[in-house]
């Protein structure tokens, strides 16, 4: 069994966590360190992907706006459309081989999404997948959404879970591209848990998922 580096790293700058991660990817190329997961909060931001236009047409503030409120925009290299992160989500960002006998992306998608999905259960709140979709939602709105990049079977990018997030801020956006289904977070779902409790059912599900052990 591999094991796992969880790094809980409390609030970070989006470029400083993209920076980062791209740094661990070229260690974890060249088997330098471990798998690793890094957990993170984020001041608010609004992150690109590589669909399309990245999702700029899906922004539906105006610069002034974002500036205003402190709101930055990046363009992160990861899969999907525009999203939101900020204070309240809890995001992760595997660093981790796939190799060798886990070298499919749909299937890393979905473990990401069973993950949550085990996640949010262990805290009363029944998250599902919708065909066509990725992501973790309840009813018509989503939970959790995920972005991966993955280069020679080496994953980066994630996870972002709600747990108390501002929702009004994916008001800016259109969130994930998405225009006729909203958002929704564990508080807003009625979980009053801290975020620690969280993080650590977060992981136990993420080695038990991807069939690692945690490394002290």
């Amino acid at each position: 069994m591999r094991s796992l580096e969880v790094r809980r790293l409390g609030l970070v700058e989006y470029g400083e966590a993209l920076q980062l991660q791209r740094d661990l990817v070229e260690e974890r190329k060249n088997d330098r360190i471990a798998d690793t997961l890094l957990l993170v909060e984020h001041p608010p931001v609004l992150t690109l992907g590589v669909k399309g236009d990245g999702g700029r047409s899906h922004i539906l503030a105006s610069d002034q706006e974002l500036q205003s409120r402190g709101i930055g925009i990046f363009e992160t290299g990861r899969g999907g459309d525009v999203t939101y992160h900020g204070p309240g989500q809890i995001v992760g960002y595997p660093i981790i081989s796939l190799k060798p006998d886990r070298c499919d992306v749909h299937r890393y998608v979905r473990d990401l999404e069973e993950v949550l999905i085990r996640t949010a259960g262990d805290f009363g709140v029944s998250g599902q997948r919708i065909s066509g979709l990725t992501g973790v939602w309840v009813g018509d709105e989503k939970l959790a959404a995920i972005g991966v990049r993955i280069s020679r079977w080496v994953t980066s990018h994630g996870f972002a879970f709600n747990v108390s997030t501002d929702l009004d801020h994916f008001g800016l956006i259109v969130p994930c591209g998405i225009a006729d289904r909203g958002v929704t977070s564990l508080a807003k779902l009625g979980s009053s848990a801290s975020r620690g409790e969280i993080e650590a059912k977060l992981i136990n599900n993420f080695i038990e998922i991807f069939d690692l052990s945690v490394n002290n």
